[in-house]
């Protein structure tokens, strides 16, 4: 019954950790998807600066002011874009961090648990074992005991035979 107690709250841990580790892997995976939309989005940002600085719509085939201007408009959202890419990959280490840490306090409580429980066993076993050697112990001075009384009727008996075929006698 015990070890049946023991391994329902194992299986219990087991299947809480499963679950956490799987919402864990959810946020994970959703932050993962955002930051691999915005590096697409910083790709076709980069195409478009690509093409701002080829563009050359002044006289003589120079760049204009606008086109420049343009140019740095482009550049400017990309490098909001490469920040807000940091700030979404700093999330996402701290999802894998907190993950991490979360996977080895549950392996700690895990191990703390199981030590708990083979401490209790231990003393559980100790206490059973103590118990028989008590209850052997009184069973051998309840057996002396008997013997002793068994002795004493015995010799009760012999003696009021004795008195009594003697009175007889005389």
């Amino acid at each position: 019954m015990k070890k049946l107690t023991l391994l329902a709250s194992f299986y219990f841990f087991c299947m809480a950790a499963f679950a956490q580790v799987n919402t864990d892997s959810l946020a994970y995976q959703l932050q993962r998807k955002k930051i691999n939309s915005m590096l697409a989005q910083r790709t076709l940002k980069f195409g478009q600066y690509d093409q701002s600085l080829s563009m050359h719509t002044g006289i003589f085939g120079f760049q204009t002011k606008k086109d420049i201007r343009r140019s740095n408009d482009i550049l400017m959202d990309i490098v909001k874009t490469d920040d807000d890419i940091y700030k979404e990959l700093k999330i996402l280490l701290d999802l894998r961090t907190f993950q991490q840490t979360q996977v080895q306090t549950h392996s700690k409580e895990t191990e703390n648990n199981t030590i708990g429980f083979m401490t209790t066993i231990n003393k559980l076993r100790d206490q059973v074992d103590q118990l028989k050697a008590d209850a052997a112990k009184q069973q051998q001075e309840h057996d002396k005991t008997v013997r002793w009384l068994i002795l004493l009727l015995i010799a009760l008996l012999i003696a009021t035979l004795y008195f009594a075929s003697r009175k007889r006698k005389a």
